[in-house]
């Protein structure tokens, strides 16, 4: 199974049997295109096939009528909305681990920095995303530090607030305890594609979630403006190889993009993680 550049699928004759075996190495682009190709098969109006393939995070909030954004505004006491401009630093590795951030507004960039002073992105969260609640398991530090990418609004909820809301409102803890079950999902997949995976179809990868392929909703086939060096962190690997395969995703039809420009992301970009 593979797309062609125009982003129309072609099935093998022999159907499932005739995919390779180490296709179980892809999992982590699965969920990437399961949405997608749904809506291109013939039999795609099968309401119990479109929902056995459903998005993870479209089958939790089918099952979940629950808004955050409004639910945590009402909450009184221990909140406070922070507005952060670009390259703002949240908080710092090593600081003190004692409130849970929700993002209302932009994007922030997690790092970490060995002690030999190499710094890693471990992960771009987006509008609705919830980061540092790792001080609800007792952290008493920061393993990461969080930095703004676009100008963003961010909600800070004490530790103290945000364990009686999770206590008391069940709607409210049934929604995050699905989306740190997601997030861990994720940090599987990541993990698989970082053991298994080249440096090129990590990188087609981390185009494609950036663009949000395969989640609920339209695509945000544009993605803003990112480093390369930003990118090479993410994927493991260095920005000449980065600038390498991005030049080479262009010239094959899969991106568009000019120098300092934002970078936009077409579906048969899934023709890299696929293809054997």
């Amino acid at each position: 199974m593979t797309f062609d550049t125009k982003g129309e699928i072609i099935i093998s004759s022999g159907g499932i049997a005739d995919l390779p075996a180490r296709l179980t190495l892809f999992s982590p682009f699965l969920r990437i295109h399961s949405s997608y190709i749904i809506r291109k098969l013939p039999f795609a109006h099968c309401g119990n096939l479109e929902g056995a393939i459903m998005p993870l995070g479209a089958a939790s909030k089918k099952h979940i009528k629950f808004d955050p954004h409004t639910f945590l505004s009402t909450i009184n006491g221990g909140r406070k909305i922070e507005a952060f401009p670009k390259k703002q630093t949240i908080f710092a590795q090593g600081d003190s681990s004692d409130a849970v951030f929700y993002i209302r507004e932009g994007k922030v960039k997690l790092t970490v920095v060995s002690q030999i002073g190499k710094e890693a992105t471990i992960g771009i969260l987006n509008e609705g995303d919830f980061f540092g609640e790792g001080c609800l398991t007792g952290q008493p530090l920061r393993l990461c530090s969080a930095t703004a990418m676009t100008d963003c609004s961010v909600m800070r909820i004490e530790k103290k607030a945000m364990m009686e809301v999770l206590h008391r409102e069940q709607s409210f803890s049934e929604m995050f305890v699905a989306y740190l079950l997601a997030r861990n999902i994720r940090y599987e997949e990541d993990l698989v594609d970082q053991l298994f995976n080249s440096s090129e179809k990590r990188l087609a990868r981390i185009l494609l979630l950036l663009a949000h392929f395969g989640k609920e909703g339209v695509p945000e086939t544009v993605i803003p403006k990112m480093s390369q060096e930003t990118l090479a962190e993410m994927i493991g690997t260095t920005r000449s190889r980065v600038s390498f395969f991005l030049n080479r995703f262009r010239k094959l039809g899969f991106i568009d993009y000019q120098s300092g420009d934002a970078l936009r992301v077409h579906s048969s970009l899934l023709n890299i993680v696929l293809h054997d």
